[in-house]
C-alpha cells in the first residue's frame, strides 16, 4: 500500500507550471492577476529608479550652472522658458513671471513677488506629480496583493476539501496537490506585495528628498529677487 501511495506521488506534477495548471479557474485568475500585478510593480520601480537618477543629475547640473556667478537673465536666456530639467524648469517658471511683471518702462507691476514664488510653487507642484506617479500603484499592491492570495487559496483549499469528499478519500496523494496549489497562490500574493512595499518606502523617501531640493531651491530664488526688488 504505501509502494503504491508514494509511486502515486511521483507522479503528480509538484511544479509551479503543474500546480498552476490543475488549479480550479478562479484560482488561475488570482494566479493571473497576481503576475500581473508584479510585473506592472517592478516596471514602476525601473521606470522611477532611471527617473530618480536623471532628476538628481540634472538638479546637480543646474545647481551648478545656478551658482556659477553667470548673471540670471543670460542663464535664463540660455534654458528658455522651458528647459528639459526638472529644477530649470522651476527657476524658468519663476523668470518667465519676473520677466512678465517688468513694466515698458522699466519698472516693476506690483505684487510681483508674490506672483513669482506662486508661479514656482504651480511648477513644483507640477513636478512632483510627475516624480510621484506610479507610487499609488506600488502602494495599491503591497496593501492588497497578499489579501488577493490568500482568497485565492481559501477558495483552493475549499475546493480541495470538496474533492476529498467526493472521492472519501484522505491520503496525502489526495489532500497534497490541492493545498499545494492553493498555497501557490499566497506565495504569489506575497511575491508581490514584499517588493512594492520595500521600494514604494524607498522611492516615496527619493521623491521627498529630491522635491524638498526644488523648494529650497525657490526659496533661495525668491530671495535673491526679493533683494533685487527691495534694491
Amino acid at each position: 500500500m504505501e509502494a503504491e501511495t508514494l509511486a502515486a506521488a511521483q507522479a503528480v506534477d509538484f511544479s509551479m507550471w503543474g500546480l498552476f495548471a490543475r488549479a480550479t479557474l478562479t484560482v488561475k485568475l488570482v494566479m493571473l492577476l497576481l503576475i500581473v500585478a508584479s510585473v506592472w510593480s517592478w516596471g514602476i520601480i525601473f521606470d522611477k529608479i532611471v527617473a530618480y537618477r536623471q532628476a538628481r543629475r540634472e538638479a546637480a547640473q543646474f545647481d551648478r550652472d545656478f551658482w556659477s556667478g553667470e548673471p540670471l537673465d543670460e542663464l535664463y536666456d540660455k534654458m528658455g522658458p522651458d528647459p528639459k530639467g526638472r529644477a530649470a524648469r522651476v527657476f524658468a517658471a519663476g523668470m518667465t513671471e519676473w520677466s512678465r511683471s517688468h513694466r515698458e518702462d522699466g519698472g516693476l507691476i506690483p505684487g510681483a513677488q508674490a506672483r513669482i514664488d506662486r508661479s514656482m510653487d504651480v511648477s513644483i507642484q507640477k513636478e512632483s506629480e510627475a516624480l510621484q506617479k506610479g507610487l499609488p500603484v506600488l502602494a495599491t499592491v503591497g496593501s492588497t496583493a497578499p489579501f488577493v492570495g490568500l482568497f485565492g487559496t481559501v477558495w483552493g483549499i475549499m475546493h480541495a476539501f470538496i474533492e476529498i469528499a467526493q472521492q472519501q478519500n484522505t491520503s496525502l496523494v489526495v489532500v497534497a496537490p490541492g493545498i499545494a496549489e492553493a498555497l501557490l497562490a499566497t506565495g504569489l500574493g506575497l511575491l508581490a506585495a514584499i517588493p512594492a512595499v520595500v521600494f514604494y518606502n524607498k522611492l516615496s523617501a527619493d521623491s521627498d528628498r529630491i522635491i524638498g531640493g526644488y523648494e529650497a531651491f525657490a526659496d533661495e530664488f525668491s530671495t535673491i529677487l526679493s533683494r533685487q526688488l527691495d534694491s
